[in-house]
């Protein structure tokens, strides 16, 4: 349990800085730090097991059909991620403190830091790989409200466009390939596809599924072609940059290959792909490193090309340079997180970054000064640092590795990085920190900042020269555990120490170390070749990319989203009959062995009626008034079908929703003209005409061929088990009260949502513009002189407690016979919408003392209540109960918790439809062109009245 707890920590506690702000930014931080300290607690209390070699497994079934499962797991390269994370994650928590200025909405900070720690967490302690990909997704999108924190800066702004555009395209390939690998391993748990490496690669879907996981891993790594969104993520506060860009979500995509290593490694495609990207990315982020002016921008570059070399390592495919790559991921986290760090300082305390502005720090901000050259010789690889130690291991791995059967072609070029590498490495230090003092700071007096500041890099900067003079002490336990879980079997044999004899790596480094050096010294020669030579700009292709496919995006969306319901209409049905006609012609066809029903008088008249109202709809659609009427004789007619074929739930429904919505309609065309404007030419009505006829044709045709042949339905199902299970003998009803009933509670929302939506367009039509609009509006007909009949007044008060009898008898009866709880709803709902329309909007409305909103919600909420309600007793949400009792006089009678419920139904069914004839109503009050009465019969209202008019 506590593995889950770890991932939702962060998560939970992302609503705290949020509200302590108010208190003062000091409780905003600590707040924020003690969340990531207490998972950070709850992550080393499983450290002593993990370090043991054991595996911490937790989890629990969420929607095991689809494989989708909350599983959780730590082993050694869980906890070293996991501990990477939130542990430089509170050194950034106590540094952003210090560094953020007083504008800066630090509570938003610290809750965006929260959810994207969180996301990581998820990402390297996930069991399951599809939640894997909903945490990775997550990652992006955090990321995403990070590095565009300062939303006041354009190159802020494009920079976290950029990233979410590069890394979240790069999340859909992955989605792909994680979908392909846990269909080849037959599971999505990473615990059991780490165990089938042999079925996997033996698949002719394992490349389909490394090319696409490689995919994701590059982008969210920034691997060659993707690494150019790393560097203008820099425009992200530095605590964003030490924090996500060195030490947690670039490395989101080395992990991926770390994690996948066992199943996915070993194989020429993996080696190809991997290990050449990795160096090929190593040179070129460490060649455009050198020449970068920019603090932040050098250090962007040098965290692509230390990735690459990562890469590298874990695409050569042997379990040493596994360990390798293991061991350059623990030092490289702590050395690059400090110089991020120190270069946020040296930007917080001069004003600026831009390296040819600088110099001779070291004589005001020697604390700064020191850590910068410690952590800076550490990333060139110097003794006796941790940075010297995997640069050898990676050395010694490229001297024995060969490349299309070249033996000096990775050792080169590796070599070629780390020369570069130092030489990056000594400019950053010697022309920020050396040379004379000057007198241009854009900030008068640099000195070194308060300890909140410089203390974070220096835990770290301690870290590195510890791990680099006692390896085996502070890392060796770790390294192998990690490594063992990467590898998935025996690790090598190994001893990290600074001397191993003079190695080829040995040799290999002093000359990287040599040549690093020479290129400081001709920097400047250097710098002239890079300028005079071709170095495409990345921001600009990508800028012309984004272009070219917003463009055709637009010319592609305008040219078919015209606005025309009749256009989508046609693409849509004439893409199903050309599906439609290919799966049919695809086929092969046998004539069904069904016998048809005969066809008496009765059904032959009805049949005509249903056609020739069908058509009358089709020839008078443009008189309004009209095609309402015919259309409610196509709903009549379907009616009495379900009658005739024994359906007296469906009939009952289908009268009550036809009145309903005819009465409603023939409202609302009160505000509309008698006819409706011939917006279709000649040809549009043939092209509708014959998709129309068609598509009919289509349905009828499939129609019979599903009646005429024998299948299997759930309904002996429903038959057999209603009363036993359900205890109704309405077995309509029991399926919609608890067979079910979730999608009942689905469709009452909805429900719910469109009467909500219908309320929110009609007010929206009594206010501003609109308003003025209608207040103008006249109707196109005649208005009746008697505006309320007497003999229509009286019946329907007359009938209005009959109604409400009825619906009260239908709505109890429903469980065992035709009627319920939606039935009984729309049966009130008449008998309200007859008193709208006998009596008045102003009268009916007045006499109305209840919230139709409100309605809704009660129904929406009993529903709910009463499918919760087995939760509480263990049983499954909406399971029902119900039983038999016996009173005097009453008898014998049956109670069930489905009455509750269909309770809610009839709630939200009649509130829904009363709150779309209040707004009518109000529309209706708005316009009228009499006074608007407000008396119980049709009396002349007095001055009174009239005034109430515009409180409708």
């Amino acid at each position: 349990m506590r593995l889950a707890f770890i991932v939702m920590l962060p998560f939970l506690g992302a609503v705290l800085p949020a509200l302590l702000i108010r208190f003062g930014r000091n409780a905003c931080a600590i707040a924020t730090a003690s969340v990531t300290l207490l998972a950070f607690g709850l992550l080393l209390s499983h450290a002593p097991a993990v370090l043991r070699g054991e595996v911490i497994q937790f989890g629990w079934q969420w929607l095991p059909a689809l494989g989708l499962n909350a599983t959780f797991f730590l082993d050694g390269l869980g906890l070293l991620f996991a501990g990477l994370i939130l542990g430089i994650g509170l050194l950034i928590i106590l540094y952003a403190r210090f560094y953020l200025s007083q504008k800066d909405p630090m509570g938003t900070f610290y809750a965006y830091l929260l959810l994207f720690q969180g996301a990581m967490v998820g990402i390297v302690l996930s069991d399951n790989i599809l939640l894997l990909v909903i945490f990775w997704e997550l990652t992006s999108l955090t990321s995403f409200l990070l590095i565009g924190f300062w939303r006041h800066l354009p190159e802020g702004r494009q920079g976290a466009r950029m990233a979410l555009a590069v890394t979240g395209a790069g999340g859909l390939a992955l989605i792909g390939g994680m979908l392909i690998l846990g269909h080849v391993a037959g599971s999505y748990e990473l615990t059991v596809i780490l165990q089938r490496a042999d079925l996997i690669q033996a698949s002719p879907l394992y490349l389909p599924a490394l090319l696409l996981i490689l995919v994701g891993a590059f982008a969210k790594s920034a691997q060659f072609p993707f690494h150019f969104w790393l560097p203008h993520a820099m425009a992200a506060p530095t605590p964003v940059s030490a924090y996500l860009h060195s030490a947690t979500m670039v490395k989101g995509g080395v992990f991926l290959l770390a994690r996948l290593w066992p199943v996915l490694a070993g194989t020429e495609a993996w080696f190809y792909l991997v290990a050449t990207t990795g160096l090929v990315t190593m040179v070129a982020g460490a060649v455009i490193a050198l020449f970068k002016d920019d603090l932040k921008a050098l250090l962007a570059y040098s965290t692509v090309s230390h990735l690459g070399l990562m890469t590298m390592l874990f695409g050569l495919g042997t379990p040493m340079a596994a360990v390798a790559g293991v061991f350059h991921i623990i030092n490289h986290a702590t050395f690059k997180a400090a110089l991020f760090m120190n270069a946020g300082i040296v930007d917080h305390e001069t004003g600026t970054r831009d390296i040819k502005r600088l110099g001779g720090l070291i004589f005001l901000m020697p604390i700064t000064a020191t850590l910068a050259m410690v952590a800076g010789a550490s990333m060139a690889g110097l003794a006796p640092l941790n940075g010297f130690l995997s640069k050898e291991m990676m050395l010694e791995e490229a001297a024995h590795t060969f490349w299309a059967g070249n033996f000096w072609a990775v050792p080169v070029l590796a070599t070629l990085g780390a020369v570069f590498s130092v030489a990056y490495a000594f400019r950053f230090i010697v022309h920020v920190f050396f040379g004379p003092k000057r007198q241009d700071y854009p900030i008068a007096k640099p000195h070194d900042p308060p300890v909140g500041l410089w203390l974070p890099p220096a835990l770290l900067v301690a870290l590195v020269v510890l791990i680099g003079l006692f390896p085996e002490i502070f890392a060796g336990t770790l390294v192998r555990v990690t490594a063992g879980a990467v590898i998935g079997g025996p690790v090598p044999a190994f001893h990290l120490s600074l001397w191993h004899g003079v190695t080829p790596a040995l040799i290999l480094s002093i000359v990287a170390t040599l040549g690093g050096l020479l290129f400081l010294w001709r920097y400047r020669n250097l710098r002239a070749l890079w300028r005079v030579g071709p170095h495409p700009e990345a921001k600009t292709l990508f800028d012309a990319t984004v272009g070219i496919a917003v463009r055709g995006s637009r010319a592609l969306v305008h040219g078919l989203h015209n606005g025309s319901l009749q256009r989508y209409l046609a693409f849509l049905v004439g893409a199903a009959l050309v599906m439609g006609f290919v799966g049919f012609i695809g086929a092969e066809h046998e004539p069904g062995t069904r016998d048809t029903l005969p066809a008496n008088a009765v059904v032959l008249v009805g049949w005509l009626l249903l056609l020739g109202a069908t058509a009358a709809g089709v020839i008078l659609h443009r008189q309004r008034f009209l095609a309402v009427i015919v259309t409610g004789v196509v709903g009549l007619m379907v009616s009495v079908g379900f009658v005739l074929l024994s359906a007296p739930d469906l009939a009952l429904t289908q009268i009550s929703v036809d009145v309903v919505t005819v009465i409603l309609i023939l409202l609302a065309l009160y505000f509309l003209p008698k006819l409706s404007p011939a917006e279709s030419g000649t040809w549009r009505r043939i092209r509708d005409g014959a998709l129309a006829a068609l598509a009919g044709a289509g349905i009828g045709a499939l129609s019979w061929a599903v009646m005429t042949r024998e299948f299997t339905s759930l309904s002996g199902f429903y038959l057999e088990q209603a009363k036993p299970g359900g205890g109704g003998t309405n077995v309509v009803n029991v399926i919609l009260v608890d067979f079910r009933g979730f999608d009942t509670f689905g469709e009452i929302i909805v429900l719910g949502i469109a009467a909500l939506a219908i309320f929110a367009l009609l007010d929206g039509a009594l206010r501003g513009g609109a308003a003025s609009r209608l207040a103008h509006w006249s109707p196109d007909m005649p208005q009746a002189a008697d505006r309320h009949p007497l003999i229509m007044v009286v019946a329907t008060r007359v009938m209005l407690p009959l109604v409400l009898m009825v619906g009260a008898y239908i709505f109890l009866r429903g469980h065992n016979l035709p009627g319920g709880g939606f039935i009984a709803g729309l049966v009130v709902a008449i008998g309200f919408i007859l008193q709208y329309m006998a009596s008045g909007f102003a009268w009916a409305q007045k006499q109305m003392h209840v919230g139709y909103d409100a309605m809704i919600g009660a129904g929406v909420l009993i529903a709910a209540v009463t499918g919760i309600a087995p939760m509480l007793l263990g049983y499954p949400f909406l399971t029902s109960a119900f039983g038999y009792f016996t009173l005097p006089v009453v008898g014998q009678f049956e109670l069930a918790s489905a009455m509750l419920f269909d309770a809610g139904v009839f709630l939200a069914v009649l509130g829904a439809v009363m709150l779309a004839l209040a707004n009518l109503s109000r529309m209706g009050c708005r316009v009228a062109t009499l006074p608007v009465n407000l008396t119980p019969m049709d009396c002349q209202p007095d001055a009174r009245n009239a005034a109430d008019r515009g409180r409708c």
